[in-house]
């Protein structure tokens, strides 16, 4: 049994590993028999899968594209990227914006690749890229939405609604986080410990938001909606694949709900397209008591990279702020 193997199986359990083995395109090197303890490369693509899963569990359309690329196309889904949001704003026992997410991937070996103003929607994107296998360990796309460019009133909800926010890592969590951003690397015992507390960082921490907070943020940013009802889960997971344009037709054809246009960078080297996200029933709260709100899920995404000119062996790894604008709206056009 492979390490990777272990480690998901212990959060998803046999029969739900075993599926996602055969779904996912996973680099030899990461892929062998457990000899000691466990690489930071080993452990990033451990909760990449375990993330990757709940994005299924929660988006069927994504699962049913996943299933059949395997049993139709006969081709295994090549994890790009996963997307996180969060706002940089005071978050209860949380830190604040990124810093929730990147204290879990720097000591698993990803670092800042690069930078993305997204001024339309007032948020930053940064790319996170792993040192190891930067090919073959999908990326973190992760945002920061910044309250102090909104109304007055705006950032007062955005208090309100993070204020109850609880942070997953305890003590010992850090310690061990410590640990392998000082060796590169985790005891099985540890790693089996820790994995299942870096998969709850990727999580709502907040309480059910207000309905009338809901609606103040809606009112200026869908982007801030969402995290209320969502918070730091996966925004969305996305599959690499030869021809995007080709891709998003086939999926038309079968009649899934996908975007109309392809989105396609400055360097048209990097070209995406994505599932209109799903609806999902969250509870809320109001002077009536809970009530229930159709509200934009997380969804799946196709994304196509060429190779850089400069090195015909190399994919450009790049984001583009446009494509990403463009990609943030699958949950804003609905909302």
């Amino acid at each position: 049994m492979t390490s990777i193997f272990a480690l998901v199986r212990a959060c998803l359990g046999q029969h739900a590993t075993n599926t996602l083995f055969s779904q996912m395109d996973i680099h030899p090197a990461l892929n062998q028999a457990s000899r000691g303890d466990i690489s930071r490369a080993e452990l990033a693509q451990a909760l990449n899968m375990v993330l990757f899963h709940g994005l299924l569990e929660r988006v069927p359309v994504g699962k049913d594209y996943v299933e059949g690329e395997v049993t139709q196309n006969h081709r295994k889904i090549v994890f790009d990227h996963g997307a996180v949001r969060t706002v940089r704003w005071p978050c209860g026992d949380l830190p604040q914006g990124e810093q929730a997410i990147i204290r879990i991937l720097g000591p698993l070996g990803f670092t800042l690749a690069a930078t993305y103003p997204l001024p339309k929607i007032k948020m930053t994107g940064r790319a996170y890229c792993h040192q190891d296998f930067p090919q073959d360990i999908a990326q973190f796309f992760v945002s920061e939405l910044h309250p102090e460019q909104f109304s007055l009133a705006f950032q007062d909800g955005v208090t309100r609604v993070l204020a109850s926010s609880k942070n997953p890592l305890n003590q010992e969590a850090m310690t061990t986080l410590m640990q392998l951003d000082q060796t590169g690397a985790l005891p099985m015992q540890h790693a089996l410990k820790a994995l299942p507390k870096w998969v709850a960082c990727f999580d709502r921490q907040h309480v059910n938001v207000a309905l009338s907070d809901y609606e103040l943020l809606l009112a200026e940013s869908a982007e801030m909606a969402w995290i209320a009802t969502e918070g730091n889960a996966f925004n969305h997971a996305t599959d690499r694949v030869q021809d995007v344009q080709a891709a998003a037709q086939q999926q038309r054809q079968l009649g899934r709900p996908i975007k109309d246009k392809v989105e396609v960078s400055s360097s048209a080297r990097v070209r995406q397209t994505a599932f209109v996200a799903e609806r999902v029933e969250r509870e809320m709260t109001s002077a009536d008591g809970v009530v229930m709100r159709s509200v934009p899920g997380s969804f799946f995404e196709l994304i196509s990279r060429d190779v850089l000119q400069a090195d015909q062996s190399s994919l450009d790894l790049a984001f583009d702020a446009g494509n990403a604008t463009g990609i943030f709206g699958m949950t804003r056009a609905k909302a």
